[in-house]
């Protein structure tokens, strides 16, 4: 695509990159760029990072920036909203199923003051992101570390680590759990079989719950219903299943075998 600028490109299949999309270094071609099946970048996104990486089932909505030297990776079934930063001069890892907000900002280094005066301020950390972290919208996050399922309400401004499956809010954020839901309540397996109950499972699909149920997975692609994996096999019908799970927000990521 003309519009990537890199040493090393590697796309996945039915990838769709707008053509007014950039992709490339932060000055000049990229070192590398890996984009996972079925992501999307949208119209007028600037992905400036000499390495960067983000994985399957992606959204990356439009006038979103990305920029660094260090190496950038977002984990597969990202939610970017529009106009949204992420910044990786100190390195930034996101894992799988997070969603960043419309206009939120991701931080990993602050740097303008002049040093011939003394400037006091001038750092970078890197920004680590768990798995099913939630930034809500127009936030503005510090190089910390969120852990897994933490969550982030509108217009927080985050300067501390956030705790696993806690909810802050506010400015500057505060621990909120106490006060309201924390994102996630565990379910049983009766229920989450409830859940998918709902849709159409074609015979090349089968839900499982042990990995010790993988039989055939050169023909059917095991959903693990208790991990969220499942064995990718790029089939049309699973490819259409994993879309409509999305539309649910039912996300899975792939297994290594």
């Amino acid at each position: 695509m003309n519009n990537i600028e890199a040493d090393e490109i590697e796309l996945g299949e039915n990838v769709v990159i707008s053509p007014s999309a950039s992709i490339r270094g932060a000055n000049g071609k990229a070192k590398r760029v890996y984009i996972g099946d079925n992501t999307y970048i949208g119209d007028h996104v600037q992905i400036l990072v000499d390495d960067f990486r983000i994985g399957d089932y992606c959204k990356v909505h439009h006038h979103t920036n990305f920029h660094g030297y260090k190496p950038l990776s977002i984990g597969h079934n990202a939610w970017i909203g529009q106009g949204s930063l992420i910044d990786s001069i100190g390195g930034t890892t996101i894992g799988d199923n997070c969603g960043i907000g419309a206009y939120s900002q991701l931080w990993s280094h602050i740097r303008y003051g002049d040093p011939l005066e003394g400037c006091n301020y001038e750092s970078s950390n890197p920004l680590t992101v768990g798995k099913d972290v939630w930034f809500v919208g127009h936030c503005i996050v510090s190089p910390i570390v969120a852990e897994d399922k933490s969550m982030a309400l509108v217009g927080s401004v985050v300067t501390n680590d956030m705790k696993e499956n806690h909810i802050y809010g506010g400015s500057p954020a505060k621990d909120l759990t106490d006060k309201i839901k924390p994102q996630f309540t565990p379910l049983t397996i009766e229920q989450k079989r409830g859940l998918m109950s709902q849709f159409r499972i074609s015979s090349d699909i089968k839900l499982i719950e042990s990995r010790d149920e993988i039989e055939n997975p050169e023909k059917i692609s095991y959903f693990n219903i208790v991990d969220r994996t499942y064995t990718k096999r790029r089939s049309e019908n699973e490819v259409a299943f994993m879309k409509e799970l999305q539309s649910k927000l039912i996300k899975f990521t792939p297994l290594s075998l």
